[in-house]
């Protein structure tokens, strides 16, 4: 049956009609054998059938992809054309948030006088329902503080919606609008064609080339800082020939400090 299972997986589609990813898959298979191990610890299941049809899929992704500030600007600006594009992807660059974030954002998170959104709910489209459900994780409930020309285009996009109730949704489009708009936009750009949610691996670049802490992003995109240290260590300036050059000045430092004590005693 957990074959049979697996092999359906195997082929079904997401909302976009495209396979499911290996990692998506991978995590699925896992959640079921979290089940079935539950049920021979306190269930007397004799054992998980998950062991037995082995697993599928993958734990790591493809590669990490993201834009450096000056293609991203050169995407922006032949997006320009469709306003509502436009700044859908101003906020995904510049705040780091997640598509479904995105997509959930109303009138009333935002607060200009602070220069701030509220990230505090995500979207989905399931069954042809629009559905608003609580962000990824706990963490996820966080706010951000936006830089102030962010905060002015904001404002000039929220004027050209007429009558928008401060619960409605800001951006009235799928996910699927959103990779249709990133494939004409990089094509006319003449930059890589990334995913929506490498603009989020972008923003945490930026960041980190900006100087930024692990701990400072971590709590700016919602992320542990354990995980933003794991996934994007290899962007971090402090090298191991830094730390230990920094080690060799620090210790003869202190090894001449000593020498200049006991000299004068």
């Amino acid at each position: 049956h957990v074959i049979a299972w697996q092999n359906e997986m195997l082929k079904a589609r997401d909302a976009r009609g495209k396979p499911y990813s290996p990692v998506y898959l991978k995590t699925v298979h896992n959640q079921l054998s979290a089940v079935f191990n539950h049920a021979v610890r306190y269930y007397n299941l004799r054992e998980n059938p998950c062991h037995k049809a082995g697993s599928m899929g993958k734990s790591k992704g493809r590669e990490m992809l993201f834009w450096t500030k000056e293609e991203y600007l050169k995407f922006s600006f032949v997006i320009m054309d469709k306003p509502l594009s436009f700044y859908a992807f101003e906020m995904l660059y510049w705040c780091g948030i997640r598509e479904g974030e995105l997509l959930a954002l109303t009138p009333a998170d935002f607060d200009f006088d602070r220069e701030t959104v509220t990230i505090s709910k995500s979207y989905q489209r399931i069954g042809g329902r629009d559905i608003i459900t609580d962000p990824k994780t706990p963490k996820s409930n966080r706010t951000i503080k936006m830089p102030e020309f962010l905060c002015e285009e904001m404002q000039d996009y929220m004027k050209q919606l007429y009558r928008i109730g401060k619960n409605d949704r800001l951006f009235e489009v799928t996910k699927s609008y959103l990779h249709h708009e990133m494939d004409r936009g990089a094509n006319a750009a003449g930059v890589k064609r990334i995913r929506i949610h490498d603009l989020r691996h972008s923003h945490i670049s930026l960041l980190i080339e900006m100087g930024y802490s692990a701990v400072a992003i971590a709590d700016r995109v919602g992320h542990e800082s354990i995980n933003i240290t794991y996934n994007y260590a290899h962007l971090f300036p402090s090298t191991q020939s830094d730390m230990a050059d920094k080690l060799n000045q620090f210790r003869k430092g202190g090894t001449d400090n000593v020498i200049e004590e006991q000299r004068r005693a």
